[in-house]
């Protein structure tokens, strides 16, 4: 098993209101159900007011780095990273559970 952690950091200008920044979180929305390959799947805004924290958390699990893969590259994962890209910063780990 894979644990995908994805963590989003706005850029600066972009607030947590910001229509784009609503829109790519509302992206995320039933990923789970359009890509069977995910097995669990978790996101949500920041509630932390510490200032290392960064603003938007991805908590996913796959079965191996084939069907990690599978979802790197569905269209619905690629349309939505697509807008993150475009307002944050992010960072990525995974690892074997």
């Amino acid at each position: 098993m894979i644990r995908h952690l994805v963590l989003f950091k706005l850029n600066e200008g972009v607030a947590k209101d910001d229509p784009r920044a609503q829109a790519a979180a509302a992206g995320f929305d039933g990923l789970d159900r359009q890509i069977p390959e995910l097995l669990e799947w978790q996101c949500g805004w920041n509630v932390s007011p510490r200032d290392v924290a960064y603003d938007y958390a991805l908590n996913s699990l796959f079965a191996d780095q084939d069907a990690l893969k599978a979802y790197a590259t569905h269209p619905a994962h690629v349309a939505v990273a697509e807008q993150w890209r475009a307002i944050a910063t992010l960072v990525v780990a995974d690892f074997e559970v």
